[in-house]
């Protein structure tokens, strides 16, 4: 069935007006127990900001999309019932959320928090959620069992890891999750999924509320991080919302549709290609590929002189102007495996240029 704009909207304000009553209690906290991100040499900011801002977005989320299903339960008179991956999802997706916030409190060695990562990305396969078309990219199509669950693992941890290492400035993670999740709300409302269109939508409105705390908020009163806790989950979340749209489920999921990889990578291209070229930077200057640094999009953007907020507009700028190409050359009749090669060369060519400017170190 069809779900009603009203209850997009009540979903959105709903998840909203929670994140903005409670950031600003959850601040209060932070300052009574000194929990703070602190600057160091690798970090941008310059000041200790409470950084447990991501801890409402399950929270938030969760109190939009219950409060909503049973406004539209008792108008449609009618059980709901969530399926096997939605439940797995909300499990690992609450295993991610505690690890991020154990690390956020006490902090955790990487390779710790990997661990638990990849056991909650295990989670997707085992429930038949995965990888199992790719959908014309390099001529291929159906893929083997085989390949889909290593593929489903290694995508999963690349979305969460992602959307979690380009957290580095002010606004950065939350506006460009804001915008892949109204896009996905969007997409699952064509599809007529009632469920994923209002998780999308609720989560939305807790990243709206928390992006102005965190860009606009004032330091030492109301400016606060989103940490571990969020991006992480974050990541899960749009990890999860990307495969099962993408996924051609012949038992009973969405139909087959062409355009439907090609969405999905474009929507988390930018902070998955920077997530590969740091890692691989580091494995071929023999560095730990967990170890941090400063080479990440928004560092090296900064290196040429710009400040945050100069950096945040030309990264969401160049995530549409990267969509809209996608959407064109799509409209155009070009191939997937040409759209994603063009999108590589544009990063590639985008960070070459970033880099020839550079002015300073930060």
């Amino acid at each position: 069935m069809i779900i009603n704009y009203t209850y997009i909207i009540l979903a959105f304000t709903i998840s909203f007006l929670f994140s903005v009553v409670c950031t600003p209690l959850l601040t209060k906290i932070c300052h009574t127990h000194g929990l703070y991100d602190q600057p160091n040499t690798r970090k941008v900011h310059k000041n200790a900001i409470p950084r447990l801002g991501g801890i409402l977005f399950m929270p938030s989320l969760g109190v939009g999309v219950a409060t909503t299903l049973l406004i539209i339960y008792k108008d449609w008179n009618k059980d709901f019932e969530l399926s096997l991956s939605t439940i797995v999802m909300l499990v690992g997706a609450l295993l991610i959320y505690l690890i991020g916030f154990l690390d956020d409190l006490k902090g955790l060695k990487a390779t710790h928090k990997f661990i638990i990562q990849t056991i909650a990305a295990l989670f997707f396969p085992l429930c038949n959620l995965m990888i199992n078309n790719l959908h014309g990219l390099l001529g291929i199509y159906e893929i083997p069992l085989w390949l889909s669950y290593p593929l489903t693992v290694f995508v999963i941890l690349l979305i969460v890891n992602a959307i979690n290492l380009i957290d580095g400035i002010d606004g950065l993670a939350s506006s460009l999750a804001f915008l892949i999740l109204g896009t996905f709300a969007f997409l699952y409302y064509e599809l007529k999924s009632q469920l994923f269109c209002l998780i999308s939508t609720s989560l939305s409105g807790a990243l709206l509320a928390f992006f102005f705390y965190n860009y606009w908020g004032k330091i030492g009163k109301t400016k606060i991080f989103m940490g571990d806790s969020g991006s992480l989950f974050l990541g899960y979340i749009i990890a999860y919302l990307a495969i099962k749209y993408q996924m051609s489920n012949h038992t009973g999921g969405f139909p087959y549709r062409e355009e439907s990889m090609l969405i999905s990578f474009s929507l988390v291209f930018i902070p998955c290609i920077d997530v590969i070229r740091v890692a691989l930077q580091r494995k071929l200057n023999k560095k730990d590929m967990f170890e941090a640094d400063k080479t990440h999009i928004h560092h090296r953007i900064m290196q040429m002189g710009l400040d945050m907020h100069q950096t945040l507009a030309t990264i969401i700028t160049l995530f549409i102007v990267i969509c809209g190409i996608n959407y064109g050359l799509y409209i155009g009749g070009v191939q997937t495996t040409f759209i994603m090669g063009i999108d590589i060369a544009i990063y590639f060519i985008f960070i070459w240029a970033v880099r020839y400017f550079k002015t300073s170190t930060i």
